[in-house]
C-alpha cells in the first residue's frame, strides 16, 4: 500500500513540475521538487512504526527466551528494511525524476536515487530509536513526526542557513539535521554544471548553477555532493548504533530485573520454609492402647 501511495505521489510531482526546463523560473521550481522529495516523501515513513513496534515486540520476547540477540536483530532489521526502501527510492524517484526534466545523466539520476534511500533508511533508523523507547502507536508517532518536522525546519530551505536564529535552530539543529545534507548534496547534483537565463534581464543574462548553489541555497561550496552523502551514511550508521544501544541496555535491565526476582523469590521460599512447624520424628511408636494392655 504504502508503494503504491509513493508511486501516486511522485506522478503527481512529476505531472506538476513537468519538463521544469531552464529559465530563471525553473530555480525556484527544481528547489521545490527536490525540498519535497527530501522532506515530505521520507516524511511518510513515519507511518511504518506500527510495524516497527510489533517488531520489538517480537523481539523482546524472544531475547528473554534468549533466542535472539541485540546485535543480530539489529543487523537483521537492517538488512529485511534494504530492498523494499531501495524500491521505492528507484521506481517512485525515476518517476519524479524524469517527468520533471532534471540534469541528464545516469550519475546524476543515482546519486538522486541514492540519497533518497539514506534520508529514508535514516528515518526508518529513527522510528526503531522512537519504537524501542516508546512502545505505544500514537504516542510514538506524534514523537517520531515531531522529531521529523524540527529536523525539516533546521535544515536550510525552509529558512536559508544565514536566517535560522542561532539559539537552538543553527546550533545545534541545524548542524545535527540529515536534512541540511540531504538537501545540500541534492542541490548540488541538480544545479551543479547549468546555465539559467535570468528572464529578469533579459535572455543574455546567464547564471550559472554554481552561484544560484552559493547566493541562492547558500550550499557550502567547500566540499563536494559526495562528501554531503558520506555524512549521510554517517548519520545512518549512528542511528543503528544508538537503536543498538538502547535495546542492549533494556535486555541488561530485563535480564537483572529477571535474576533479583528469581532471588528475591527464592529467599521467600526458604524463609517460609523455616517458619513452618517441624513434623513428627520417624521411628517413634504412638503408645499403646490402655485398654489393648489390660486385656
Amino acid at each position: 500500500m504504502r508503494f503504491v501511495v509513493y508511486v501516486a505521489i511522485a506522478l503527481s510531482l512529476g505531472s506538476i513540475y513537468y519538463n521544469v526546463g531552464s529559465n530563471y523560473r525553473s530555480i525556484e521550481e527544481r528547489g521545490l521538487m527536490v525540498a519535497f522529495v527530501v522532506s515530505f516523501m521520507t516524511f511518510m515513513t513515519v507511518g511504518g512504526f506500527p510495524s516497527f513496534v510489533e517488531d520489538m515486540k517480537v523481539f523482546q520476547r524472544e531475547n528473554v527466551n534468549g533466542h535472539y540477540g541485540c546485535f543480530a536483530f539489529v543487523i537483521g532489521n537492517t538488512l529485511s528494511s534494504i530492498p523494499y526502501v531501495l524500491l521505492i527510492s528507484l521506481v517512485p524517484g525515476a518517476i519524479a525524476y524524469f517527468l520533471a526534466g532534471f540534469q541528464n545523466g545516469f550519475e546524476h539520476f543515482i546519486y538522486f536515487a541514492l540519497v533518497l534511500f539514506i534520508s529514508m533508511m535514516i528515518v526508518e533508523s529513527l522510528m526503531m530509536n522512537v519504537a524501542a523507547i516508546v512502545p505505544n502507536f500514537l504516542i510514538g508517532i506524534v514523537t517520531g513526526a515531531g522529531i521529523q518536522g524540527l529536523q525539516i525546519l533546521s535544515g536550510g530551505y525552509f529558512q536559508l542557513p544565514s536566517e535560522l536564529p542561532k539559539i537552538l535552530w543553527k546550533y545545534p539543529l541545524y548542524y545535527m539535521s540529515f536534512h541540511k545534507y540531504a538537501y545540500q548534496g541534492m542541490f548540488k547534483n541538480e544545479f551543479e554544471g547549468l546555465k539559467f537565463r535570468d528572464d529578469m534581464f533579459g535572455n543574455n543574462h546567464i547564471m550559472s548553477g554554481e552561484v544560484i548553489l552559493r547566493e541562492r541555497w547558500q550550499a557550502e561550496m567547500g566540499h563536494s555532493k559526495w562528501v554531503d552523502m558520506v555524512i549521510l551514511v554517517g548519520i545512518l550508521i549512528l542511528y543503528r548504533l544508538v537503536f543498538f544501544l538502547i535495546i542492549k541496555t533494556k535486555e541488561k535491565f530485563v535480564h537483572a530485573r529477571k535474576t533479583s526476582t528469581s532471588i528475591l523469590s527464592n529467599r521467600s521460599t526458604q524463609i517460609m520454609a523455616k517458619s513452618l512447624p517441624a513434623s513428627p520424628l520417624h521411628g517413634l511408636t504412638p503408645p499403646h492402647d490402655t485398654h489393648t494392655n489390660n486385656r
